[in-house]
């Protein structure tokens, strides 16, 4: 192997680095176990085409040989990650001057669709509770497409009945302001009748007058879902993405569902396109003539 690393082989240098990383940063054995895997397979990939491993095209290479092996994205990219660590400590050490990792991206993850419930299963699951208390937390929900932890977190205050609205504060204190749905509100309305004196300031209450845990949530959501879906499909996250999609699919903008879940960045929102593109499909395929 031509070009050698100064200061050693790749070997040796491999071998300091996992010491680095046991003795200095505290490492675990099961983390060094997986470094030294990767750098070693590394190693291995350079000696037998006689790289030098002090060159971009030499990483790049690497990965395109785990692809051809049908290495999983993940994977490459935790290896990539190994190596952007090791070729740090080189520079670090004075063994190398530039990183050849440095303009190499990890490969994007392939995004799973989250899973939905039609409009119609939506509708026939909040028919089903005759407990005030459940009817409002489905409603609320569908309505609002709340996170789990935001219908939990939520206190008496932070509803605004006369207006129709509800204060969120949602992921790193980000707070939004949103339209509570004419169902929703009416059953809100109902449910306050019944809710009883507490000092808890929490909206929800459990048997005991306390706010509700996201177990309990997870149970609630689960006994009525179960009706409707499959097990896999009753959490609380899938009322969310069902609201999502069926915005969507009904033509509001990616922008304005994106403030409405309050997603940071609107990447994370747009898998929801995705969703209503291969609904679009199946009724394209179900109902044109030509299709």
């Amino acid at each position: 192997m031509d070009g050698i690393l100064a200061g050693g082989t790749l070997q040796s240098l491999i071998d300091e680095f996992l010491t680095y990383l046991a003795e200095e940063k505290g490492y675990s054995r099961h983390t060094i176990r997986a470094y030294r895997v990767d750098l070693e397979e590394y190693n291995q990939f350079l000696t037998t085409r006689k790289r030098s491993g002090e060159r971009k095209a030499d990483i790049v290479a690497f990965l395109a040989h785990l692809f051809d092996r049908g290495i999983t994205r993940r994977s490459i990219g935790r290896k990539l990650s190994t190596l952007k660590s090791f070729y740090k400590f080189l520079i670090r050490t004075n063994r190398l001057e530039k990183d050849p990792t440095l303009l190499i991206k990890s490969p994007k993850q392939k995004r799973t669709l989250p899973p939905f419930l039609t409009i119609a299963a939506i509708t026939e699951a909040l028919s089903i509770p005759t407990n005030k208390r459940d009817g409002a937390i489905l409603e609320l929900l569908y309505s609002c497409g709340l996170r789990a932890s935001e219908l939990i977190n939520l206190d008496l205050e932070d509803v605004d009945i006369e207006n129709g609205q509800i204060r969120i504060l949602g992921k790193r204190s980000r707070e939004r302001i949103l339209p509570i749905g004419r169902p929703a509100l009416v059953a809100l309305k109902e449910y306050l009748k019944v809710r009883g004196e507490s000092d808890d300031p929490a909206l929800f209450l459990n048997r005991s007058g306390r706010r509700l845990t996201t177990r309990s949530l997870q149970n609630i959501v689960r006994k009525y879902l179960l009706r409707v879906a499959s097990a896999t499909g009753t959490n609380p996250h899938i009322i969310r993405h069902s609201f999502a999609t069926h915005l969507l699919a009904r033509g509001a903008d990616l922008r304005s569902v994106q403030e409405l879940l309050g997603h940071q960045s609107i990447s994370a929102t747009q898998i929801y396109t995705h969703v209503t593109i291969e609904e679009l499909i199946r009724i394209y395929q179900r109902a044109h003539p030509r299709a």
